[in-house]
C-alpha cells in the first residue's frame, strides 16, 4: 500500500507544528513543508511580541478561547523538554481611570470563565508593587502570561519534522493548485508536487493560496504593520514584566503595549497602520499589486469608512515619535522619547469579511482534500500545538 502524501504550505510556527504533529502520529505518511523563503519562521512568527498569552481576552468557548488555554499549557512543557527560554514575566492589564472599569471587568469575566489561572484583581496601589513605575486606577494581574523565544520554538518544530522522517522544503514559492482525481497538485515556477491531503497555513498569503485551492470563500488578508519602539538599556527597569491597556472591543488588536523579551529587552508598540505591501515591514516597502488588491476589496472599504478617525490616530502616532509616546506614557508617566529607539516591526494577516468586518476567531476550512487556515492571528503562536491537534484531528 503507497504512504500517504501530506503537503503543508508555509514554514511558519503553525504550519510547522501541524507537519510535526502529522510526522508523529502517521507514521505511513511522508510529510513535506512548503514555504518560499529562505528559512522557517521568516514572517509573522519571526517579528511578534514574543507573548504566550494565558487566555484573558477571548470569547469564552470560541476556538480562541480554548485552543489558547490547551496550547499555553503544551507550550510550557514543549520549552521546558527542549531547553527552550519560557519566563512566566506576568502580565498586569491596567484601567487609567473610572471609564475603564467596566470593560476591565469584561475582561475579568472572560478569563475567569476560560480558566486562566492566578487571576488578581488589583488596586492602583497593588498595582505598583508588581509594577512600580505604572499608572492606573486598576488592573487583571495574569502571573502565568510568559515570554519566548517564538522563532526558536519554530526551528525546534522543523527539526522534530525531519528526524521524524519529513522534509521541509524552503525555497518553494506555490504559484499553482490543482486537483488531479482525488489528490492535489502543488506547483512552484520549476517544479510540481502531489500530495494526497494539503494543508495551506501561509499567513499573509493565505487567502491568495485558499483561493488557488478552490475555497474562493471566506475573509481576505489586509496587511496591517505593527511598528515599535524598544526602551534603551539604560531604562529596562521601568518595566518587570508586561504592561497592557484595556483594548478597544471594537477592534482585535491589543493597542500599544510594554513587552520584555526573553533577551532582556523591552518593546513598546505596536501600532497597527495599513502595510502597502503583503510584507511590508518598513514604510518604504510598498508593492503595488498588494496596495491595489486591498483598496479595490468591498471588505477594506466599509472598513475604513467605519474607522477612518482610528485609522488617521494610528498614522499620526506612526508619523510623530512623541504621539506613539504619549499614548505608551498612559501607562508609565515617566516614559520620555529619549527613553526609546526605534526597533523592527512586524506585519498582521489581518482577515476582514466582504461586509468589512474584521475576523476575530481563528477560522479553518475545507476544499476536498484541502485544509485551509483563513485566519490564525494572535494567539495562533501560543495555540500552535492545540491548533495542531484539532486540524489533524480533523483530517
Amino acid at each position: 500500500m503507497a504512504e500517504m502524501r501530506i503537503g503543508v504550505v508555509g514554514a511558519g510556527i503553525l504550519g510547522l507544528a501541524i507537519a510535526r504533529r502529522l510526522a508523529a502520529t502517521r507514521p505511513g505518511a511522508q510529510v513535506t513543508v512548503l514555504d518560499k523563503e529562505a528559512r522557517v519562521a521568516a514572517h509573522q512568527t519571526g517579528h511578534n511580541s514574543g507573548v504566550a498569552h494565558a487566555g484573558l481576552y477571548y470569547a469564552p468557548g470560541s476556538l480562541k478561547a480554548t485552543l489558547c488555554r490547551r496550547g499555553i499549557g503544551l507550550l510550557k512543557d514543549y520549552c521546558a523538554e527542549k531547553g527552550l527560554p519560557y519566563e512566566e514575566c506576568g502580565k498586569v492589564v491596567v484601567a487609567r481611570d473610572a471609564a475603564e472599569l467596566g470593560p476591565l471587568d469584561e475582561i475579568e469575566r472572560r478569563a475567569t470563565a476560560n480558566g486562566v489561572p492566578g487571576l488578581r484583581r488589583l488596586t492602583g496601589a497593588e498595582l505598583r508593587e508588581i509594577e512600580p513605575h505604572a499608572a492606573g486606577v486598576a488592573a487583571l494581574h495574569s502571573p502565568t502570561t510568559a515570554i519566548v523565544d517564538y522563532p526558536a520554538v519554530a526551528r525546534a518544530f522543523a527539526a522534530d519534522v525531519t528526524a521524524a522522517g519529513g522534509e521541509v522544503r524552503l525555497g518553494f514559492e506555490v504559484v499553482r493548485l490543482g486537483r488531479a482525481g482525488d489528490r492535489v497538485r502543488v506547483g512552484s515556477p520549476d517544479e510540481e508536487l502531489v500530495f494526497d491531503r494539503l494543508i495551506v497555513c501561509a499567513g499573509l498569503q493565505s487567502d491568495r493560496v485558499a483561493r488557488l485551492a478552490g475555497d474562493a470563500s471566506g475573509p481576505a488578508i489586509v496587511p496591517f504593520r505593527g511598528e515599535y519602539y524598544r526602551l534603551v538599556p539604560s531604562r529596562t527597569d521601568l518595566v518587570r514584566g508586561l504592561i497592557y491597556p484595556v483594548p478597544d472591543p471594537r477592534y482585535p488588536f491589543l493597542g500599544v503595549h510594554f513587552t520584555r523579551r526573553v533577551d532582556g529587552g523591552v518593546d513598546v508598540g505596536p501600532n497597527a497602520v495599513l502595510a502597502l505591501a503583503r510584507e511590508g515591514y518598513r514604510r518604504r516597502d510598498v508593492r503595488p499589486a498588494d496596495l491595489w488588491e486591498t483598496l479595490t476589496f468591498p471588505g477594506f472599504r466599509h472598513l475604513a469608512r467605519r474607522h477612518w478617525r482610528t485609522g488617521a490616530k494610528e498614522l499620526y502616532g506612526s508619523a510623530v515619535k512623541r504621539a506613539f509616546v504619549a499614548q505608551a506614557r498612559g501607562f508609565v508617566p515617566e516614559l520620555t522619547a529619549d527613553d526609546v529607539v526605534a526597533a523592527p516591526a512586524g506585519v498582521r494577516a489581518q482577515a476582514v469579511d466582504p461586509d468589512g468586518s474584521l475576523v476575530d476567531d481563528f477560522r479553518i476550512g475545507r476544499a476536498g482534500p484541502v485544509v485551509t487556515v483563513r485566519n490564525a492571528p494572535s494567539p495562533a503562536a501560543t495555540s500552535s500545538l492545540a491548533i495542531a491537534e484539532h486540524v489533524t484531528d480533523a483530517l
